[in-house]
C-alpha cells in the first residue's frame, strides 16, 4: 500500500484529486446534488467538499483491492471513478500552485475513489477550527457512477 499524509488548504471548502494531465477542471460542478453528497466527478478529476474553508487533514490510500467496510466510523462516504492515464496522481487545494501539488505514481487505468469524511459535526462556531478529516482510497476497478455509501445527516440550520 502506498500512503500519503496531507495538509490542504481547502479553499472554496474543496480540494481535488486528478490524474495530472487531466485538462478537466470541474469549475461547473458543484450543484445541489453534488454539494449534498460532498463531491463532483467529472474526467479525470474529483473535487471533494469539505466542512471548512481551512486547512484540512486528508489521507490518501493506494490499495491493491477494494478495502473493508469500516463506514461506522465515518460520518458520510462516497465513491466514484477516477481515471489515470498518465500514471501520477495530483492532490491539491483548488487554489494551490498545480506543480506543487502532491503526487503519488500509479499504473496507469481506471480506480474506484472512496471518500470517508469525519467529525464533520466538530466545527467551531467560526466555522473557522474542527476535527473533521478526509480519507481517501483508491484501488483499481471498473468505472462506476458517483454512488453515497453513507449519508451525512443534514446540517442543523
Amino acid at each position: 500500500m502506498k500512503s500519503l499524509e496531507l495538509s490542504l488548504f481547502a479553499d472554496y471548502s474543496q480540494f481535488y484529486i486528478q490524474d495530472e494531465s487531466t485538462a478537466d477542471e470541474l469549475s461547473a460542478e458543484w450543484t445541489p446534488e453534488t454539494t449534498d453528497r460532498m463531491l463532483a466527478a467529472g474526467s479525470g478529476i474529483v473535487r471533494i467538499g469539505t466542512a471548512r474553508n481551512m486547512h484540512v487533514p486528508v489521507s490518501v490510500q493506494i490499495l491493491e483491492r477494494e478495502p473493508d467496510d469500516d463506514s461506522a466510523g465515518w460520518d458520510h462516504i462516497v465513491e466514484a471513478s477516477l481515471d489515470v492515464a498518465s500514471g501520477r496522481i495530483a492532490i491539491a487545494g483548488c487554489t494551490d500552485y498545480f506543480p506543487d501539488a502532491a503526487r503519488i505514481d500509479v499504473a496507469p487505468g481506471t480506480y474506484r475513489l472512496r471518500v470517508s469524511y469525519g467529525a464533520l459535526d466538530t466545527l467551531s462556531e467560526d466555522g473557522l477550527e474542527g476535527d473533521d478529516h478526509y480519507r481517501l482510497q483508491l484501488w483499481p476497478a471498473p468505472s462506476i457512477a458517483v454512488r453515497v455509501l453513507k449519508q451525512r445527516p443534514a446540517p442543523a440550520d
